[in-house]
């Protein structure tokens, strides 16, 4: 990535002011057109949002989206769509034991609601309120349920696919159980007993750190630093670790870039949380010094390797090693082109993964690593910046997507292929568009001299 230093966040604001009128009308576009009983939007075709029957973790994000967009505009019409389809569609989400998705879901619908009470945004009985805290009290406690213990100690939530498997995603949809924790929450197991998902959020993180990604040394010094498996698979009858696995990306051994994102945006994120929770609770899970020097070699580690494996406009393409990717030559050394005729880009991930450039930059900086903190700062503004710009905006206003050139499944070939294209590109999925939202909330924020975003809201 070639960065453009110094970027200001101040120098994106009349960018983002055409950001979120773009925003506006997609939300809008979406309610008119798409019948939410065909299920989740998830993907466009044609620039109109599809179904796809997986795995239900994108309703939250369509709800969100529009609670994101009164969050920035003060226009309460969003607020009450995105209040109103909580309240009606989004309770089976919380209870939902079959996932690993409950972050994604309810912590961008309930949570968001909850953050914005306590912001005093938004006006709320406690009555309202309380019904947010259940709401996230259940959802993390459900998530943690989930649950395969490893052998020698800690453990992992496991992923749709089974007991076996340890996403690399996960790591971002930890921010259900710090909530649900963080409003004074357990899950109790059998014969009463306590779990703490406090725990358990540092023990998936704790795992997802030693088996998703890779450093380049001990186990796995054959790699290099800071790339990230998909998928780890254990032997649930012993909790051995053993081999990494891809569902998504092109293979165990190339890094898919979405998953990436995932750990380069959760580890940093959680990092925040943790500055909340007191010494004597982190104790009894290593120590804080152990914890926090854990999740930041993680997330230091996935930065640095997006920096260095993505092309020079800061979007990545789907997988590092994708078998066509060749033909591009160096393509870190020149923009990312979404409509080449051999790899597919994935703005999702740039959307996801700047999010945790920001966020661990401004977490160094706080720290005292003024330089460390800067790069990355301005490598997630670098990011920003291109994706508010054409290819990547959207300003089609019959498309419904926000985000464009985003990728699903490759391997599966769920991702549509325009008729004139070799590859997918031109359309949005509900993920990219939700973060792309997320993202410019954050630097908004920056700009307009508010509280700094966090989903737990101090």
């Amino acid at each position: 990535m070639n960065i453009n230093q110094p970027l200001k966040p101040e120098q994106l604001k009349s960018d983002l002011e055409r950001f979120w009128e773009h925003s506006a009308r997609k939300i809008q576009l979406i309610r008119k057109e798409y019948d939410t009983s065909n299920g989740s939007p998830v993907f466009t075709e044609k620039g109109k949002y599809t179904t796809r029957g997986w795995t239900e973790w994108t309703q939250g994000f369509q709800f969100g989206a529009e609670i994101i967009q009164f969050d920035v505009t003060d226009d309460k019409k969003f607020l009450e769509m995105g209040r109103k389809a909580t309240l009606e569609l989004m309770a089976p989400h919380i209870t939902h034991i079959g996932v690993h998705d409950h972050g994604f879901n309810n912590v961008s619908t309930y949570g968001a609601l909850w953050r914005l009470s306590r912001e005093g945004r938004m006006d709320a009985s406690d009555w309202e309120r309380s019904f947010y805290e259940l709401a996230l009290k259940n959802t993390g406690a459900v998530q943690a349920a989930r649950w395969t213990k490893r052998a020698g100690g800690g453990g992992f939530i496991y992923s749709f696919n089974g007991p076996h498997s340890l996403f690399v995603d996960t790591v971002r949809t930890l921010r259900a159980l710090a909530l649900s924790h963080k409003l004074g929450h357990v899950l109790f197991g059998e014969h009463d007993e306590q779990i703490s998902l406090l725990g358990r959020l540092i023990q998936h993180a704790e795992s997802t750190a030693l088996y998703n990604v890779f450093y380049g040394e001990g186990r796995d010094s054959y790699d290099i630093l800071g790339r990230t498996a998909h998928e780890a698979v254990f032997n649930t009858n012993d909790g051995n670790f053993r081999c990494p696995n891809s569902q998504q990306g092109y293979s165990p051994f190339s890094t898919w870039t979405r998953g990436l994102s995932w750990a380069m945006c959760g580890f940093p994120e959680q990092l925040e949380f943790l500055e909340t929770v007191g010494d004597a609770e982190l104790d009894q899970w290593g120590g804080r010094k152990q914890i926090e020097a854990m999740m930041l070699k993680a997330a230091r580690a996935t930065c640095d390797f997006y920096i260095e494996h993505t092309s020079s406009d800061g979007i990545p393409y789907w997988d590092t090693g994708a078998p066509d990717l060749y033909k591009l030559g160096d393509y870190t050394k020149s923009e990312a082109d979404p409509y080449n005729e051999y790899e597919p880009v994935d703005s999702s991930a740039a959307a996801i993964g700047a999010q945790g450039l920001l966020r661990l930059g401004k977490y160094l900086m706080t720290r005292g690593e003024k330089q460390d903190g800067e790069r990355y700062l301005q490598a997630g503004l670098h990011v920003a910046k291109t994706l508010l710009q054409e290819p990547y905006l959207s300003t089609d206003n019959q498309h419904q997507g926000l985000l464009l050139h985003s990728v699903y499944h490759r391997p599966n070939g769920w991702d549509y292929i325009p008729k004139d294209q070799k590859i997918p590109c031109g359309e949005s999925s509900m993920w990219g568009d939700y973060h792309v939202r997320e993202l410019m909330l954050c630097i908004w924020r920056m700009i307009d001299n508010q509280s700094y975003y966090t989903f737990f809201q101090e």
